[in-house]
């Protein structure tokens, strides 16, 4: 379990969660909301070239096949495991409906099944939804070999109302080896393709770079 690289150097890792519960799914599907992926932080990452990983939820690949296509296709990216369905692993997890602790590391190794067709930089990474996990949930994953990483700046982009905030976020916490915590869903995190460039900006200032999160960690991707 990490939450950040060495303190050396100048590579800090964005990384971007793809959530999809089904209370999600269904609010896509009725039309109540218009997207949960975020093409314009995309389209800047690719212009720009810059690195990232995408931490992704099964329901969130089998909702947008051609979107996982085109993360895969890009070899600055890479991809990473955020659960089937973005259910909590813990109680008392931002009100997520809890998984119950015997199927937990089914509900992982599903997701793993669910990217692998795609191909492109995928890894053992593993994202708990909220962050949240304890001793029983980290004993049922242990079988799967994956490396749960958090992160040590929190972004704040879910449901912010202005691109200000998530920018301050990110710059006054980032240092060498950061894992930045971002959302690539659209609907709840409205601000996050205003917030980029501006982070991306702010980094150069910092003499930071972003780079894979393999790189960062200093291990090289599996896949």
């Amino acid at each position: 379990m990490v939450d950040h690289g060495p303190r050396t150097g100048d590579l800090v890792a964005l990384t971007f969660d793809a959530d999809m519960t089904d209370a999600m799914r269904y609010q896509l599907r009725s039309g109540a909301v218009r997207s949960y992926a975020n093409l314009a932080i995309i389209d800047l990452l690719e212009r720009e070239r810059v690195p990232a990983t995408f931490f992704l939820t099964g329901k969130w690949v089998e909702e947008y096949p051609g979107v996982t296509r085109r993360l895969a296709a890009n070899p600055r990216f890479e991809l990473a495991n955020h659960t089937y369905g973005h259910l909590a692993f813990t109680t008392d997890c931002y009100q997520l409906p809890a998984i119950p602790r015997q199927r937990m590391a089914a509900d992982v190794a599903r997701t793993f099944d669910v990217i692998a067709p795609y191909g492109g930089r995928q890894t053992r990474y593993f994202r708990f939804p909220g962050l949240c996990h304890d001793r029983a949930a980290l004993t049922e994953l242990a079988p799967l070999g994956v490396t749960v990483v958090d992160g040590d700046v929190i972004s704040g982009d879910p449901f912010a109302k202005s691109w200000r905030p998530v920018v301050d976020a990110v710059l006054s916490r980032v240092r060498p080896g950061s894992v930045v915590v971002l959302h690539v869903t659209e609907a709840n995190a409205p601000m996050t393709d205003e917030a980029l460039p501006r982070i991306l900006a702010g980094l150069a200032e910092l003499g930071l770079r972003p780079a894979p999160l393999s790189e960062v960690l200093g291990a090289r991707p599996l896949g």
